[in-house]
C-alpha cells in the first residue's frame, strides 16, 4: 500500500534515491501501558533493517510510527529530514507498506488491486497504469494472476501481490509487517529472497518487522532487537549471533523444558 502524494516522481527517467530513517527517543504509551520506551536507531539509505522481538514487544507499533499512522507520546521518527508524523512528508517521500495479512480487496482482481491507487489519484493514463501494473507483476513472477481474485490465490501468492502493489508507486522506503507469517519454510525463504532482490534492484530502503530468525540472519544488513518496548541491541547478524546476552541467546535458541515450562511463568 503506497503512502505518498502522487505523482511523487513525475520524471520516471530519473533514479529515485533511497532514504534514511532516524528514530529519536521514541516513546508510546496507551494510557498507563508503556509500549515503546525511549527507542532510538538509524536506518541507512538502501539498507535492509530487520526489527525483531517477541510478540507484544512493540514492533508493529513502531512500524506504524514510521509510516505516520501512529502519533508518538514523545520523540519522533525522521525520514530523510522530514517528520514522519507530518502529512506533508508524503509529498517528499514515497513509502510502501506491506501489511501482514496483505489487505487485498477481495472484490477486485489482482490487476485492479494494483491499479486502484493509481486510478484513484489519476497517476497517468490507463495505458501508463497498465504498464506499471504489469511490470510490477512481472517482477514478482505473477503475470498469470492478473485476472484472478485474492480468493483464488495461495498465502504466498497473496504476499507477493501485496508486495507488487507497493511497487507500483516506486517507493523509496518499503516497510514489511511480518511478511513471512503463516507461510511454510520454503515460501518464507522465497519472500525473504524477494525482499533482498528488490533492495538490490531498486536500492530501496527496507524495514522489516519480523520474528523470523532465518529471514533476519540471512538478508538483514543490521538487526534491531526489541523486548518489552526497549531496544536492547542493534547490530549485524554476526554480532547478534555472537552476543552472550542471555535474553538474546534465549530468543535465538530457546530451550524446551517440559518439566518447568515457560508458559507457567508468564504474566496473566
Amino acid at each position: 500500500m503506497p503512502f505518498c502524494s502522487p505523482p511523487a516522481h513525475p520524471d520516471a527517467s530519473q533514479e529515485v534515491p533511497a532514504v534514511g530513517v532516524k528514530v529519536e527517543n521514541l516513546v508510546k504509551n496507551f494510557g498507563s501501558l508503556s509500549v515503546l520506551k525511549n527507542v532510538s536507531f538509524e536506518v541507512k539509505p538502501g539498507e535492509i533493517f530487520v526489527l525483531m522481538g517477541p510478540s507484544g514487544s512493540g514492533k508493529s507499533v513502531l512500524l506504524r510510527h514510521v509510516v505516520g499512522l501512529e502519533r508518538a507520546t514523545s520523540g519522533r521518527v525522521m525520514i530523510e529530514g522530514h517528520d514522519a508524523a507530518v502529512e506533508e512528508t508524503r509529498q517528499h517521500v514515497c513509502i510502501g507498506l506491506v501489511f501482514q495479512a496483505g489487505a487485498l480487496f477481495n472484490s477486485l482482481s489482482v490487476y485492479d488491486n494494483l491499479a486502484l491507487y493509481l486510478r484513484e489519484h489519476r497517476v497517468g493514463s490507463e495505458a501508463e497504469i497498465k504498464t506499471k501494473v504489469l511490470h510490477a507483476l512481472k517482477i514478482l513472477s505473477l503475470e498469470n494472476t492478473a485476472k484472478k481474485f485474492p480468493s483464488d490465490l495461495s498465502g504466498g501468492m497473496k504476499k507477493r501481490v501485496a508486495i507488487a502493489r507497493s511497487l507500483v508507486m516506486e517507493p523509496q522506503l518499503l516497510l514489511y509487517d511480518e511478511p513471512t507469517s503463516e507461510l511454510d519454510p520454503v515460501m518464507a525463504a522465497t519472500i525473504s529472497e524477494i525482499i533482498a532482490s528488490l533492495r538490490d534492484q531498486y536500492r530501496v530502503t527496507s524495514i522489516v518487522v519480523s520474528h523470523d530468525r532465518d529471514l533476519a540472519l540471512n538478508i538483514a544488513d543490521r538487526i534491531g532487537l526489541l523486548m518489552n518496548g526497549e531496544l536492547i541491541m542493534v547490530g549485524t547478524p554476526a554480532e547478534l549471533k555472537a552476543s552472550q546476552d542471555p535474553r538474546i541467546v534465549d530468543f535465538l535458541h530457546p530451550k524446551f523444558d517440559l518439566h518447568n515450562p515457560r508458559f507457567k511463568k508468564l504474566e496473566t
